[in-house]
């Protein structure tokens, strides 16, 4: 991490989430530095959508502070941008690239793209920031899934925001896009000098591009290096079993006995069909799959 940064994009302090009356976090407290890009991890259900729902105000905390540039979060605070996990529905649209990004500009989805000098102005500047002029006049139904998730990104960047949360942009990608997607992010989160949290099932797509990650599990959250997190001790805590962690060929996997447990099979989005893509089960959030006979889980 660069030690020019300074300090407090985002503080969280002592902070306990619920949801449906299930504790999610429990008394967690790190500190995000303004212009860090943090890998967010760990199994499924451990908190990754929620802890960001509750950064963007939309979910009441049971305990504990968070705030934002040194500002408690609120509703509706323009200086985040979001990119949710759920975007079912994008590969059948005809709608076009730069309409899809506009209709944002006024901070919905919904309804028609403003029209005024200054949100065409913005629209074409995010387009640019994302390569995405391309794109514009393409409609969505016809782009692949690593051209929508461009299209995506640009929306977050409408009106400069300084924390970028983005839930699961990886999903349903081959392999290839994976790596252009996180390329681009990492590439205009150094441009603009913004923060970014990134949450993944699996940590392999980020290691080359993530400054530090943040692992989430039983209820505890763990920020640090790689080095310092991706261990056998704090994965074990976390997980609230024994886990071991290799290393091959640059690769980190984390075991727990013989299974991984770092990896999820996802279904592949290849072509701008729009159809998802898997050799032998379809992409699930809430299950284990079997593949090669390796149970991996959400991570």
């Amino acid at each position: 991490m660069n030690a020019s940064i300074k300090a407090g994009a985002l503080d969280v302090e002592h902070v306990t989430l619920e949801l449906g009356g299930r504790p999610i976090l429990k008394d967690a407290s790190f500190n995000v530095a303004a212009g860090e890009f943090i890998g967010v991890l760990g199994p499924n259900g451990a908190g990754k959508t929620t802890l960001m729902r509750a950064m963007l105000g939309l979910l009441p905390l049971s305990k504990g502070t968070i705030r934002v540039n040194g500002v408690a979060v609120v509703r509706g605070n323009a200086s985040i941008g979001y990119m949710p996990q759920i975007r079912s529905g994008l590969a059948g649209r005809r709608v076009r690239g730069r309409d899809f990004v506009a209709m944002a500009a006024d901070g919905h989805r919904w309804g028609l793209p403003r029209t005024s000098a200054a949100a065409k102005a913005d629209v074409d500047r995010v387009l640019d920031l994302v390569d995405g002029r391309a794109l514009a006049a393409r409609p969505l139904s016809e782009l692949s899934g690593g051209e929508r998730q461009r299209l995506l990104l640009a929306q977050c960047l409408l009106g400069d925001p300084k924390l970028l949360l983005l839930d699961e942009p990886l999903i349903s990608l081959d392999p290839r896009h994976q790596t252009g997607v996180v390329d681009l992010v990492r590439r205009v989160q150094r441009e603009l000098g913004i923060t970014v949290l990134f949450s993944a099932h699996e940590l392999n797509p980020l290691l080359n591009s993530i400054d530090r990650v943040l692992y989430l599990g039983n209820g505890r959250a763990a920020l640090g290096t790689i080095d310092e997190v991706i261990t056998k001790p704090v994965l074990s805590q976390l997980y609230g079993s024994p886990i071991d962690v290799m290393r091959v060929n640059g690769r980190i996997f984390v075991m727990a006995g013989d299974v991984e447990v770092d990896k999820l099979d996802h279904a592949h989005e290849d072509g701008p069909d729009g159809h998802s893509h898997s050799h032998d089960h379809d992409h699930g959030h809430d299950h284990g799959h079997h593949h090669s006979g390796t149970h991996s889980h959400d991570v």
